[in-house]
């Protein structure tokens, strides 16, 4: 499992452009993102006497499910693309936490220019 936690001090006073510049940055190292849930699944094949089966041990396989436009979907996902589906559902859930910091960051840089130009309106 990857985590990366964005940790940044923010300048006093930091304009729009510069939050949209930082979000830009920040973006590059989460891509591919996605979002949705990884998970194993264990069912019995259609082989007599199965090894596997007969044990109870069942044969695994790994499904990504989420929704698409609203609308429930999994899809197989071999063996070998796992640790890369991993990493793209880890960059999706580092990405909403990056979206989270720069909404609070944006509106801060909002407020604060809105403040200024008030402020060379009463001049």
């Amino acid at each position: 499992m990857y985590i990366k936690l964005y940790t940044y001090e923010m300048p006093k006073t930091e304009s729009p452009l510069d939050v949209q510049l930082w979000f830009r940055e920040q973006l590059a190292d989460l891509v591919p993102a996605g979002l949705g849930c990884l998970s194993v699944r264990r069912s019995p094949c259609i082989r007599e006497h199965c090894p596997a089966c007969v044990s109870g041990e069942k044969h695994s396989s790994h499904f990504w499910s989420g929704r698409i436009q609203g609308h429930p979907f999994a899809i197989y996902v071999p063996e070998e693309l796992v640790p890369e589906i991993r990493r793209c559902l880890d960059n999706g859930h580092a990405l909403q936490d990056l979206l989270h910091q720069t909404v609070v960051r944006y509106i801060k840089a909002l407020k604060h220019e809105r403040t200024r130009r008030v402020q060379k309106e009463k001049k």
